[in-house]
């Protein structure tokens, strides 16, 4: 079964977007400054994504975006967060996401669709039994473009070695029509993901299941249907039970 090692991570510069607002200032209306701070959010990851799509097109400008995005997250500091095997290397997972950046892989041939806002027990499952079946856990985004809040989010739920599994690549939830997790893909075979704004993959046959199941009951399912992905869902149940 290929395993996917390098984690696809769209980074978002959060200096230039944030907004410090007054707890309470007269004639101020918040709530308006709030949601103009949302919109501006949501701006920011459309030109981030637009800027990684059009990489080849204006690789200069792109790389420029992808460095700045990088040099923001490098500068939250996770001295103090430490999972169950000591501080995740934040730096290591920007390193391979760097790699990556510059050389797109194809996307790995099973898939777990994740979110923070899972509960930790089921997140942390998800993750572990993920790993050892040699998938790849997939996040959309930043919580609110913040690199500190993934990162504090993440180490709750994942260990060191487990790390070097999780992505954040939002052209898989686009590709796969993911709008709820947890969702587990298993693909009959490797595809590059189409890496423009607007665009629609043209994903090979495979197997989805979304509801509130684990990865193991998702794989068994695949394998016995007998559908598309079978035959990646057998062997990745294989490592899964042999690693559990």
């Amino acid at each position: 079964m290929k395993k996917f090692v390098g984690p696809l991570v769209a980074l978002l510069g959060c200096g230039a977007f944030s907004a410090v607002l007054a707890q309470s200032v007269e004639g101020l209306d918040l709530e308006a400054i709030e949601k103009r701070a949302e919109s501006k959010l949501e701006e920011a990851q459309e030109l981030f994504d637009f800027a990684i799509a059009n990489a080849e097109q204006h690789q200069e400008a792109a790389t420029e975006v992808v460095d700045n995005g990088f040099q923001a997250a490098q500068t939250v500091d996770v001295s103090h967060i430490a999972g169950p095997d000591g501080a995740i290397d934040l730096d290591e997972m920007l390193a391979g996401s760097q790699q990556a950046m510059s050389a797109p892989k194809g996307a790995p041939l099973f898939i777990a669709f994740a979110s923070l806002s899972m509960p930790e027990d089921a997140l942390a499952r998800m993750i572990a039994d993920t790993t050892r079946a040699g998938g790849v856990i997939v996040f959309r985004g930043f919580s609110a473009g913040n690199p500190q809040d993934f990162v504090t989010g993440i180490q709750k739920v994942v260990d060191q070695q487990g790390a070097s599994n999780v992505a954040i690549d939002p052209r898989l939830f686009r590709a796969f029509g993911v709008d709820r997790v947890p969702t587990y893909v298993a693909l009959s075979r490797d595809f590059e993901p189409c890496d423009q704004l607007e665009c629609t993959s043209q994903t090979p046959p495979h197997d989805k299941l979304s509801g509130n199941v684990s990865a193991e009951y998702a794989l068994t399912l695949f394998a016995e249907k007998g559908g598309p992905g079978a035959s990646v869902s057998t062997v990745a149940l294989k490592n899964l039970k042999r690693g559990g």
